[in-house]
């Protein structure tokens, strides 16, 4: 199979993240339970990695970076830990799901005002309008930072400078950029950054998390377990046990420590960037002028998600990507990708869009074998 939807998961993983895996399941006991080997291996393996992400997010507190079963978990607690009743939050039309129905919910339950700024026609946000809705009074602003439909980047450090001067806060959905676009939180003024392990920091599914920079006040999500305080009636407020009730994939944070090493031998974030952008350019090269083939996405940005996404024709993209599937082998993701702000505003609602997105492990084999099948389809 030639696989072409690592914005999905990065479904090749590094040798190296699969033995750390195998080798955490013989082993490792359970972090904060206990005082014996296999307890207090778990531990500081997890505290290994919560040092490795803080360096890679710019998160100058390393205890401030709590892990989540995924970004899903990671954004919701930040979002419901952050907005109270009442509370004015702006997002926009980019956002995935995972931003969209947390916010729906806080507007149906607790009063709380939600306004989504737009984009234009390449699905490129409205940092004008964007500028107007983040008035004062506003609690939040959460914007993704590349969307998962068309790849383009967000220039967050700019939406951070919104927010603060607003008197706001500013929560980062790092689904598609954390391991493939530079982050840093103390330089771009970001107050939360959600992440997760499995797309580009190469690590295994069930790992995530959010890194919180020092001052921001998130509300614990979920009570339950941590090991310590159990007399306490309520979450203790430390970090990071405020936001880590129950028991933490200890097997999967080993996997994804082993990813982010991984990541820092090829020679760090801005080199796996360039390797799939330069995939993910190859392919662009290859279907722009074929006939019938319409792109989605500004692929001229400086920064971007290595993700080409496309119709041909008037060809439902499940079809499409069925016929990719079946005919050679081609994993891609059609469909409306839990985007669906991004497709009312791209106008592809019932069509749908057939995305393909470029990991480390892509050749350029695979790229000219995908550009071919597309060329047979339109034909």
């Amino acid at each position: 199979m030639i696989y072409l939807d690592n914005a999905a998961t990065t479904m090749h993983k590094p040798q190296t993240v699969i033995d750390a895996v195998t080798q955490a399941m013989c082993s490792l006991g359970n972090a904060g339970r206990g005082a014996t080997s296999g307890a207090l291996d778990a531990a500081r393996t997890i505290h290994g990695c919560r040092a490795k992400l803080a360096r890679l997010l710019g998160c100058p507190r390393a205890d401030h970076v709590c892990f989540t079963p995924n970004s899903t978990a990671a954004l919701n607690t930040a979002i419901c830990g952050v907005v109270r009743p009442s509370d004015r939050v702006v997002t926009t039309v980019l956002e995935h799901n995972s931003v969209l129905r947390p916010l729906n919910r806080l507007a149906a339950e607790r009063g709380v005002t939600v306004e989504h700024a737009g984009c234009d026609t390449n699905g490129v946000l409205d940092y004008d309008e964007l500028e107007r809705l983040v008035t004062p009074g506003t609690r939040a602003v959460v914007v993704t930072h590349a969307s998962n439909v068309t790849g383009n980047a967000v220039d967050i450090a700019r939406v951070a400078a919104m927010a603060h001067a607003a008197g706001a806060l500013v929560i980062v959905d790092a689904s598609q950029s954390a391991g493939t676009a530079k982050i840093d939180m103390d330089a771009m003024g970001l107050d939360v950054v959600c992440f997760t392990g499995h797309k580009g920091l190469m690590g295994p599914q069930g790992t995530g998390g959010l890194a919180v920079a020092e001052g921001i006040d998130v509300a614990p999500w979920a009570m339950g377990g941590t090991g310590v305080h159990s007399f306490d009636a309520l979450q203790p407020l430390e970090w990071p046990t405020r936001l880590e009730a129950g028991t933490l994939n200890g097997h999967g944070i080993a996997g994804l420590s082993a990813g982010l090493d991984f990541i820092e031998a090829q020679g760090g974030v801005e080199a796996i960037a360039a390797h799939e952008r330069s995939l993910a350019d190859r392919f662009l090269a290859g279907v722009r002028e074929i006939p019938g083939v319409k792109l989605y996405g500004a692929f001229d940005q400086p920064v971007r998600s290595a993700i080409v996404s496309l119709n041909v024709g008037d060809i439902d993209s499940a079809e499409i990507s069925d016929a990719l599937m079946q005919g050679w082998g081609i994993a891609t993701r059609p469909g409306a990708h839990c985007a669906p702000l991004m497709h009312r505003a791209l106008g592809t609602e019932r069509q749908g869009i057939v995305r393909f997105s470029f990991g480390y492990f892509n050749t350029d084999e695979e790229v000219d074998t995908a550009i071919d099948a597309l060329r047979d389809l339109a034909c």
